[in-house]
C-alpha cells in the first residue's frame, strides 16, 4: 500500500490546498478506505468561498468532501461486517447510538454526530480515509463506485420526501433544479407522485429537469411571491399537495408557501439566511404545515435500492470528472456553477 495520503485541505476562506497527511489507521469498529469517488456538494465550495455555514466556522485546517465511496483496504479491530476489497457507499455521519435521538432512530438529529466535512472534523477528499463500518454500505458488482458516492445527496431527497410525506396520486412542487432539487423530482417521482413541477431561475437547470422527467417545469420571473404562486397554480392545475423548498431563497420559501394547498406541507431543506420573514399567518390560517429537513436518517439503504434496482438512475448527474490530482480545478468549475454534478476520482493513477 502506497505511503502517501493526498488531501484536499481548506486552510481558510479562499484558501484551498493539496498536500499531504498520514496515512489513518482504523480504530475499533473501522475500516481503512482506499477513496473512489468525492461528489463535490454545495456545501463544500459555500465552507471555502465564505468560511462557514450559519454556526459552524472553519477554525482550522479542514479536509473537504462527504460524497463519497471507497475501498476497504485495512479492518480495524471488531470488525466483522466488512472484508478487505469490498466497496462501499460512506454515510458521512457518525451517531453516538446511545442518546434518545439515536435510539429513537432519528439519528440525524444526535447532538453529538460526527460529520464528514464540518467543522472541525475532516472529510474525506484524501487518498485514505477512516470510518465507522456500519456506517459503510457494501456495493452491489453492478453500482459503481460514482453511483456509490450519490447515495449520499440521494438521501437527502429520501429523508426529505419522508418529511413531506409524499404518496400516490400527490401534486408535487419542488422549488429550485439544483442537485438536490433534481433527486427530489425523482424520488418523488418514484414514491407514486402523479405531477411535479420543478422551479428555477435558470433555464438550462429547468431544461435538464425536464430529462429527467418533471411533468412541468417553471422559470421563476416575478419578483412576487405570491404572483410566481399563482402561475404556479395555473401551470399545475390545483395547488401542490405538497412542496419541497431546495434553494433557500427567502422568496422561494414564501412561494412554496403560498403554492401550497390548505393542509398541504412544505418541507425546508434549502439552507439560506438563518433568520427571515415568513407569512405565518397564512400558514397557519390554513394548516399548511412548514417542516425542518436535516440530512437524513436510515435513507442509505432506501437510496441504494433505488439506485440498485434501476428504480432511478443517477448517472446523467454527472457532467464533469477530475482526479484527485485536480481538485483545485474541480473546485474551481464547482464555483462557477458548471454542470450538475463534479466527480472527484481519488484512486491513484
Amino acid at each position: 500500500m502506497a505511503d502517501k495520503n493526498l488531501a484536499v485541505i481548506m486552510y481558510k476562506k479562499g484558501d484551498l490546498r493539496l498536500e499531504e497527511v498520514p496515512v489513518p489507521e482504523p480504530k475499533q469498529g473501522e475500516v481503512q478506505l482506499q477513496m473512489s469517488s468525492v461528489g463535490i456538494c454545495g456545501s463544500d465550495v459555500h465552507f471555502w468561498t465564505n468560511g462557514h455555514i450559519g454556526d459552524f466556522v472553519v477554525k482550522a485546517p479542514m479536509i473537504l468532501g462527504h460524497e463519497a465511496s471507497g475501498v476497504v483496504s485495512k479492518l480495524g479491530p471488531g470488525v466483522t461486517s466488512l472484508k478487505v476489497g469490498d466497496r462501499v457507499a460512506i454515510e458521512p455521519g457518525v451517531p453516538c447510538r446511545i442518546c434518545h435521538y439515536c435510539k429513537d432512530g432519528r439519528y440525524n438529529l444526535c447532538p453529538h454526530v460526527v460529520f464528514c466535512a464540518t467543522p472541525p472534523v475532516n472529510g474525506n477528499l484524501s487518498r485514505f480515509y477512516t470510518h465507522a463500518a456500519d456506517f459503510c454500505f457494501k456495493l452491489p458488482d453492478h453500482v459503481s463506485t460514482e453511483e456509490g458516492a450519490f447515495l449520499e445527496p440521494l438521501s437527502v431527497a429520501v429523508h426529505a420526501c419522508n418529511r413531506a410525506n409524499i404518496k400516490l396520486g400527490d401534486k408535487v412542487l419542488i422549488c429550485g433544479a439544483g442537485p438536490i432539487g433534481l433527486v427530489n423530482l425523482l424520488t418523488a417521482k418514484s414514491r407514486g407522485a402523479a405531477k411535479v413541477i420543478i422551479t428555477d431561475i435558470d433555464e438550462k437547470r429547468l431544461e435538464f429537469a425536464s430529462k429527467l422527467g418533471a411533468d412541468y417545469t417553471f422559470k421563476v420571473t416575478s419578483r412576487d411571491p405570491a404572483v410566481t404562486a399563482q402561475q404556479i397554480e395555473e401551470t399545475l392545475g390545483q395547488p401542490a399537495d405538497k412542496a419541497i423548498e431546495c434553494s433557500g431563497a427567502t422568496p422561494s420559501i414564501w412561494t412554496a408557501i403560498y403554492a401550497t394547498a390548505s393542509g398541504g406541507c412544505v418541507v425546508l431543506v434549502g439552507l439560506g439566511a438563518s433568520t427571515i420573514e415568513l407569512p405565518i399567518l397564512n400558514a397557519a390560517l390554513r394548516e399548511v404545515d412548514i417542516r425542518g429537513n436535516l440530512r437524513y436518517a436510515n435513507c442509505y439503504p432506501t437510496a441504494l435500492s433505488m439506485i440498485a434496482s434501476g428504480q432511478i438512475d443517477v448517472k446523467p448527474f454527472i457532467t464533469h470528472r477530475f482526479s484527485l490530482e485536480q481538485s483545485l480545478e474541480a473546485f474551481e468549475t464547482a464555483k462557477r456553477g458548471e454542470g450538475i454534478k463534479i466527480m472527484i476520482n481519488c484512486e491513484t493513477k
